[in-house]
Order: structure tokens, then sequence, then C-alpha cells
């Protein structure tokens, strides 16, 4: 089928629903109306959400088999990175000596890495690195959830080809739904961003006999650092 003629079939099938809905193609006002429904974000029924809105993310990140840490400071990033990394089940030496080769996002790449005995490099991985460390733009109270925003300085690819993916998480940015997740991307994005990554534990299915797998898709294991506001 043609391009003129996939644009006449959509011409036509748009002509029947507008006929059907007894609207004109012009109908001003009925666009206007779907633009002011569109720009006040209207928000269905939500269930209770706890006050304490960083112990009920902690709960539902253990929920979602993601592991977590309070650390202090960010200086002590690095040594809470090794902490984790040494007390990993690895089934060899080998594979723990290439589990603390990693790559960061720049705005860690300041951080005394070699003092905690890791080799990261502040770049976008390249698809054989097996840690990769990020930050987080949000998180998500009510189901756990991390929320990554992708830029040149935020490479999506950090928290999705490594085995093992630590993010850095500050308990100010931790709000109760998807719904302030969102609002808050369009109030500090002057556009949106070209992706959102939604991450809620490691990546996992059930496709195989209804047998839940970590690791089908993404990283094997995810390890949030929480840092105080």
């Amino acid at each position: 089928m043609s391009v003129d003629a996939n644009a006449d079939a959509r011409r036509n099938i748009l002509a029947r629903v507008r006929h059907a809905l007894k609207v004109g193609e012009d109908d001003a006002s009925r666009a206007a109306a779907a633009d002011a429904y569109v720009a006040a974000h209207a928000q269905g029924p939500r269930p209770a959400m706890a006050v304490d809105l960083v112990a009920r993310f902690v709960h539902r990140a253990h929920d979602m088999s993601s592991t977590l840490e309070r650390v202090s400071a960010r200086d002590q990033i690095p040594h809470a990175v090794a902490r984790y990394i040494d007390a990993l089940a690895l089934p060899d030496a080998l594979a723990a000596q290439k589990s603390r080769l990693g790559v960061c996002w720049p705005e860690f790449g300041d951080l005394d890495w070699d003092g905690a005995g890791l080799s990261i490099e502040a770049r976008p991985t390249q698809g054989h690195d097996r840690l990769g460390i990020t930050g987080a733009f949000c998180a998500i109270a009510e189901t756990g959830t991390l929320v990554l925003t992708t830029s040149a300085s935020t490479p999506t690819a950090t928290a999705l080809l490594p085995d093992t993916h630590v993010a850095v998480l500050h308990a100010s940015r931790i709000v109760s739904g998807m719904e302030e997740a969102f609002a808050r991307v369009r109030a500090e994005h002057p556009g949106l961003p070209r992706a959102i990554n939604l991450i809620s534990g490691p990546s996992r299915t059930g496709d195989i006999e209804q047998t839940i797998v970590l690791g089908a898709h993404g990283p094997f294991r995810v390890h949030i650092l929480l840092l105080p506001d």
C-alpha cells in the first residue's frame, strides 16, 4: 500500500469516527476541552499512602527484590559499593574481580573509587561492564520504583546493561506516587527527556513455566544507596 493510500485510509477512518460522534472535523471547542483536560493532569482514585514516604519506599523496594543501604554522606558511596560487591555470593574469585570493574554517571566520577578498591570509569557502558552506578531523578514510594531520566550525562544503558545496578538516591527525591513523579519531571525539565525509565527491582520474567527468573532482560541485581536529605 502506498503512502497516499495510507493517508486516505486514515482520513476515511477518522471521518467515520467523527460522523459516529456527531462532531465536525474542526470543532474548536472540543479541541480546547481536550487540551484543558490534558493540561489539568486529572488523577483518578488512589490508595492511601503512609505519612513516612521513605519507610514506605524502603519496604516496597525490598518487595521488588532490590536491596538497600543507608549512607550518611556522599563520600562514603565508594566504600558502600565495595561492601555490597564483596558480600555478593558470586560463583568464583574471577567473577568477584570482574564485578569490581564498572562505570558510573559523570556526577560520581570525582569520588575516590580507587581508595575503595574499585575500578570505576565515568563513561557510558560499552556493553561488557559488570557494574553500573547511577543516580536517580526520583523514586516512587507506592511501588518501590526508581525513576531515571535520560540525557548525555545520565545514560540509560548504565542502569540496563551491566549485571549489577547500583543507584544513588536522595531521600528528598522520594515522592508518593507516579502522578507526583511525572509532575516533578514536567516541573524540572524544560522539555520532556527523550526517555523516562521506571525500574522496580531487577529485570525479571515468568514466561517459562511461570517461574520467575531474575536478570532476563537486564541487571540481575539492583542495589540502592539512600542518602539523607
